[in-house]
């Protein structure tokens, strides 16, 4: 029996083929609340620190848009899940050892603090008030940005669970890309230089830490480079690396070019969440992803020996 089993263990193969893990039972709701979450989140934090530099119109602006990704990411966590109340028991409890119950407290009190400074905002109202709010949203910016990357890795998936230690640092730089993008193409020009430098900063550290990840995953890492998280993968590349280009020099003095520059970033940063998503399925489809992987664990100490 261990002559069998180590054979089958060296050709990366599962009983009769079959796949080892069920694959994901996420909705395609869920690369879209990836992305809004972490826009939601990078955006809060450039609110406020523009509004600590002067920068109102940078600031309005940047607090608008994390209310819109803290309104619409339950809406799609909802959607996913099936029916409202499902959403509403993770509040029942807070369990500090699930990501998805500690997100979800994060998600909540992010959204009720930027509803009560965007309101706050729109009424010209208590602006003391209006900046507590907005310190607490900007505190809870950098969990909201990352802690889905935690979701995902807390699973038995391989590609996803092999590069728990890089896809933090993929998603919060994915963020402040999206949230510098967004900015500036609503913002005007003069007054939107930190929202483009945040944006190339931020595609520049996230395509760096998505090669270094692919490049630690070897094998592991191959559905980035094949079927359509490998589409998305390119998609990601080609938009986001175009995109900062343009943020970086045409748009300091041209309208369209901001918004062309933007547009490709969001769509990039957008297309990443996608590759992300279907790479863990296609990792799920594999036994090799999930074989070699435990061979390379066992044999470690063996080696070492």
């Amino acid at each position: 029996m261990s002559e069998s089993i180590t054979a089958v263990g060296s050709e990366m193969r599962s009983y009769y083929g079959r796949p080892i893990l069920k694959e994901p039972v996420w909705q395609p709701e869920i690369p879209w609340y990836l992305f809004t979450g972490g826009l939601a989140g990078a955006s809060s934090i450039l609110g406020l620190a523009a509004r600590a530099t002067g920068n109102r119109p940078l600031a309005k602006a940047a607090l608008y848009i994390s209310m819109a990704g803290d309104a619409v990411s339950p809406a799609l966590l909802v959607s996913d899940l099936g029916r409202p109340e499902r959403f509403l028991n993770m509040f029942r409890v807070f369990k500090v050892t699930s990501p998805m119950s500690v997100g979800s407290w994060i998600l909540g009190a992010s959204g009720a603090s930027t509803t009560v400074a965007t309101g706050l905002e729109l009424l010209d109202r208590a602006p003391r008030l209006k900046v507590v709010a907005e310190t607490v949203s900007a505190a809870l910016g950098a969990p909201l940005s990352v802690y889905t990357a935690t979701l995902v890795s807390d699973t038995a998936i391989p590609v996803w669970h092999e590069a728990r230690h890089e896809l933090p640092f993929v998603f919060g730089a994915s963020a402040a890309a999206s949230a510098g993008a967004a900015a500036a193409a609503v913002v005007a020009p003069a007054d939107a230089g930190p929202a483009r430098r945040l944006a190339v900063g931020g595609v520049v550290a996230e395509n760096a830490a998505m090669l270094a990840m692919e490049a630690r995953l070897g094998m592991v890492g191959e559905p980035y480079h094949r079927g359509e998280a490998g589409r998305y993968n390119w998609i990601a590349k080609a938009c986001t690396i175009a995109g900062g280009a343009l943020l970086a020099t045409s748009a300091r003095r041209s309208r369209f070019a901001a918004t062309a520059g933007s547009g490709l970033v969001l769509a990039g940063e957008a297309a990443l969440r996608w590759s992300v998503f279907k790479a863990g399925f296609q990792s799920a489809r594999d036994p090799r992803y999930v074989v070699e992987p435990q061979r390379r664990r066992r044999e470690r100490p063996e080696q070492g020996s």
